[in-house]
C-alpha cells in the first residue's frame, strides 16, 4: 500500500527570512512580512502526515519562523526545524516492519512498555547539534508535567530529551526526566499547540489536527491486521533474552501475552487517549482559532500503522495542498509530482 518515493523540493536549511529569497505567489505573498508559526498536533502513526503537510508548505513557498509540536508533532517538527525533512521522509518511506521495530526498545513493564532511547538515537543520527537553542528555526516541544499536570513548552536543553518527553504516551512509553522535571505526552493537555506558537511570536498560525475524525472510526481493522507488530516483535526479543532464567514471573508474563495480545491492549490505550485529545483539541481550536487549519482525513489510519508511511504522508500532502489552494482561491493538484 505504501507509495513509491518521489522527487520533491528540499526543505529549508535556514531560518525562513534569513535566506534572502522573497516569498511569491498565493498565500506565500499574503504571509510575507508576517511571522508564521506551525502547531503540529499529536497522533501516533498519523503524525507521519505532518511530513506531507510540511512538504506542501515548502512547495508553496511559505516560510516558517517558529515550530511548536506535540507528541509525533514534536518529533516531526524537531526534524523540520533542524532542516532534516528530506532525511526524515526518506527514512520512513523506506522503512518496513523491521525498521520500525528497530526504533522500539521495550522494558519490563513498570511505568511503561517502551523506554524511547532508540527514538532519541534516531534524532541524534540526523541532527548534528542536538540542542534546541542550536536549531535553525525556533522550536518548542509540548509535554505534560506529571507532578503538576501543567503544560510545559520545552524550548531549551537537549532536543532528544524534549522530543522523548513530548511523545511519552502514558502506559506505552516510560516518563522522561528533562530539565529537572518528569514528563509524559503533551497531548494530555495541548494536542494542537496553537497557543504555544502564538507565545513564540507567531502572527499567522498554521495548525495541523490529526485526530478530528477519530471518534467515528472503528478501533480494530476489519481484516484483523496486527497493527502492533513492531511492539510485539520487540517484546518477544526481551522475553527470549530472559528465557534461560525461567523466573515464575516471566513465565506468567509470557502466558499473559498469549492470552491477551499486546496490540489489542496498546490499541485500546491509544484509542482512549486520542479520543480524549480529539475532544480537547475541538474545544481549544474554538477558543484560539488558527489562521490556517489543516485536518487530513486519517480516519482509516490505525495508531500503529507506521509501515503505511507512504500513504499517510500522501494524505497529509494532498490535504495541505488542497487547503492552501482553497484559501488562495486556486484549484489544487491531485498528488505529489513524480
Amino acid at each position: 500500500m505504501s507509495s513509491p518515493e518521489r522527487k520533491r523540493p528540499s526543505a529549508p536549511k535556514a531560518p525562513p527570512h534569513e535566506s534572502g529569497e522573497p516569498a511569491s505567489g498565493g498565500l506565500a505573498a499574503r504571509f510575507a512580512g508576517k511571522r508564521v508559526g506551525l502547531a503540529l498536533g499529536s497522533g501516533s502513526a498519523r503524525g507521519l502526515a505532518h511530513i506531507g503537510v510540511l512538504r506542501a508548505l515548502v512547495e508553496a513557498g511559505i516560510r516558517v519562523d517558529v515550530v511548536a509540536g506535540t507528541s509525533m508533532g514534536a518529533f516531526v517538527g524537531a526534524m523540520f526545524a533542524a532542516g532534516k525533512l528530506d532525511e526524515l521522509e526518506k527514512e520512513f518511506r523506506g522503512m518496513g516492519w523491521q525498521g520500525i521495530a528497530s526504533l522500539v526498545d521495550p522494558v519490563f513493564p513498570r511505568s511503561g512498555l517502551i523506554d524511547g532511547l532508540k527514538i532519541g538515537e534516531f534524532v541524534r543520527r540526523h541532527v548534528a547539534e542536538p540542542d534546541i537553542e542550536a536549531l535553525p528555526i525556533p522550536f518548542r516541544a509540548v509535554a505534560t508535567d506529571i507532578s503538576t499536570g501543567e503544560e510545559v513548552a520545552i524550548g531549551s536543553g537537549s532536543l532528544i530529551e524534549a522530543v522523548r518527553a513530548s511523545i511519552a504516551v502514558p502506559g506505552v512509553f516510560n516518563p522522561v526526566r528533562c530539565n529537572g522535571k518528569v514528563f509524559v505526552d503533551g497531548g494530555l493537555v495541548d494536542p494542537v499547540p496553537v497557543s504555544v506558537a502564538r507565545q513564540m511570536g507567531a502572527e499567522v498560525v498554521i495548525a495541523v489536527d490529526l485526530n478530528h475524525d477519530i471518534v467515528t472510526n472503528r478501533l480494530t481493522r476489519p481484516n484483523g491486521t496486527d497493527n502492533g507488530k513492531p511492539i510485539v516483535q520487540a517484546m518477544t526479543r526481551v522475553l527470549e533474552s530472559f528465557q534461560p532464567l525461567e523466573h515464575p514471573m516471566l513465565i506468567q508474563f509470557r502466558e499473559w501475552l498469549e492470552r491477551e495480545p499486546l496490540p489489542g491492549i496498546v490499541d485500546v490505550m491509544l484509542a482512549s487517549l486520542y479520543i480524549m485529545q480529539a475532544r480537547i483539541a475541538q474545544a481549544t481550536l474554538q477558543l484560539d482559532r488558527p489562521e490556517v487549519l489543516i485536518q487530513p482525513p486519517l480516519g482509516s489510519v490505525r495508531f500503529l500503522e507506521f509501515d503505511q508511511a507512504g500513504d499517510i504522508i500522501e494524505i497529509g500532502y494532498r490535504s495541505a495542498t488542497g487547503r492552501l489552494h482553497e484559501l488562495a482561491g486556486e484549484q489544487a493538484p491531485g498528488k505529489l509530482e513524480a
